[in-house]
């Protein structure tokens, strides 16, 4: 990205993910396994990619909009956030709800193995949906708060 603060706002979205996958685990009752922290680590990758590209979208809408000279003030800066955070609206729920639909069949699953591979699944599903809620709405919110920091001047 070459922007230290660009890469901290995206791993921002790794800790907010693992808290939503160990609260799951915690509802579920499991406790802290090898497959655990599997499904965490899974969940650690898939919340970094999912942060990089809101950040990807932001960034387009926000110089997409300064070089029509529409960055003027802090209203401008909203409405950029804004365009490239609904733009990004659909692809992230389309992710998230395919990625539940998908781990569904194992937290349902019964017989050999199934024990192990829903220890697996229920830290992604717990971390996409807290994954989600950063991602659609607190990175826009830190992207808004730095670049009416450093760049955009009222």
């Amino acid at each position: 990205f070459g922007s230290m603060i660009e890469t901290l706002i995206i791993m921002l979205s790794v800790p907010f993910a693992l808290i939503g996958g160990i609260w799951y685990i915690f509802l579920l009752g499991y406790n802290m396994s090898i497959a655990v922290w599997v499904g965490l680590i899974a969940l650690a990758g898939v919340a970094a990619e999912t942060g990089s590209i809101m950040i990807v979208y932001l960034d387009e809408a926000y110089a997409r909009r300064k070089a029509e000279g529409k960055m003027n003030n802090l209203s401008d800066l909203y409405e950029a956030v804004m365009e490239g955070a609904v733009q990004r609206l659909r692809p992230k729920l389309m992710t998230v709800g395919a990625n539940i639909f998908g781990l569904m069949p194992v937290m349902l699953a019964v017989g050999i193995g199934s024990d192990v591979m829903k220890r697996i699944a229920a830290p992604l599903i717990g971390g996409l949906i807290s994954s989600t809620i950063l991602t659609l709405m607190v990175l826009p919110a830190i992207y808004t708060i730095w670049k009416n920091k450093t760049e955009v001047k009222e």
